[in-house]
């Protein structure tokens, strides 16, 4: 049978997550419905990874075994026919037929947005997490690179994960100055995540530039594997996974 992997865009809002769950919306139920509808038999899609209630994605990519092939520049348009407003598929990919969209992803880079103004914005509460206090972004942005490398990154997991172990590898943590919306940028970059890692390392970054955490005090923090030294977990509204790497071929 033909695999094919397609690239998902979806408003995490109201949704319980990717995966499916019995009590309420999935984003992969929501794709496989569709897929069973377009070819006629049920299909099961594997997700690159799993996103948490709330959570957004640009560039989430799932893979499924179907029984015939269509041209991959119809897939999108068929499946969107079908799809509700807040998710859609952007790409379709024919893949090699062995391709597993979880076990072949070269790494994930997501963004984490922060809305830095003294009023509420009902436009930007769906994809940002609003902080009206003043923000020290110069040392938010000496403190982002010491999270880089390998580390082990217990201090930034929450209860409630599977792994195996902790140890992680991030090859790019920065944060942007303010957009001209008042939206401050948290990029992370990695080969692997542990439970809620990006939103801890977010409020980690927060308690910062809040002046609650000292930059010189990560390393520490980190070396730690103590939960309890770093910020707190953010909400999942400020989240969005931006992209899953692959080599396709």
């Amino acid at each position: 049978m033909p695999t094919i992997a397609l690239v998902i865009e979806f408003d995490g809002t109201d949704f319980v997550g990717w995966q499916y769950q019995d009590n309420g919306r999935s984003v992969q139920g929501q794709i496989q419905e569709v897929l069973t509808t377009l070819y006629k038999e049920e299909i099961k899609v594997t997700g690159s990874s799993r996103t948490d209630a709330g959570v957004h994605a640009r560039g989430l990519v799932c893979s499924a075994k179907v029984p015939f092939v269509i041209p991959e520049d119809k897939i999108p348009f068929a499946c969107n026919a079908l799809l509700p407003e807040d998710v859609a598929v952007v790409r379709a990919i024919r893949v090699r037929d062995d391709f597993n969209a979880r076990f072949d992803n070269k790494g994930k880079r997501y963004i984490y947005r922060i809305y830095n103004s003294p009023f509420k914005s009902p436009m930007r509460r769906r994809f940002s997490h609003l902080v009206t206090g003043n923000l020290d972004i110069d040392k938010m942005k000496s403190a982002a690179p010491l999270f880089e490398g390998e580390h082990d990154f217990k201090a930034f997991c929450a209860a409630g994960g599977s792994q195996n172990t902790t140890v992680r590898r991030l090859s790019r943590v920065r944060v942007y100055d303010p957009d001209d919306e008042g939206i401050i940028k948290i990029e992370v970059v990695g080969e692997a995540f542990l439970y809620n890692m990006v939103r801890i390392i977010a409020g980690t970054l927060l308690y910062v530039g809040q002046g609650k955490i000292a930059v010189e005090d990560i390393p520490s923090i980190i070396a730690s594997c103590d939960r309890e030294k770093a910020g707190k977990t953010l909400p999942p509204e400020g989240l969005t996974l931006e992209e899953v790497f692959y080599d396709y071929e």
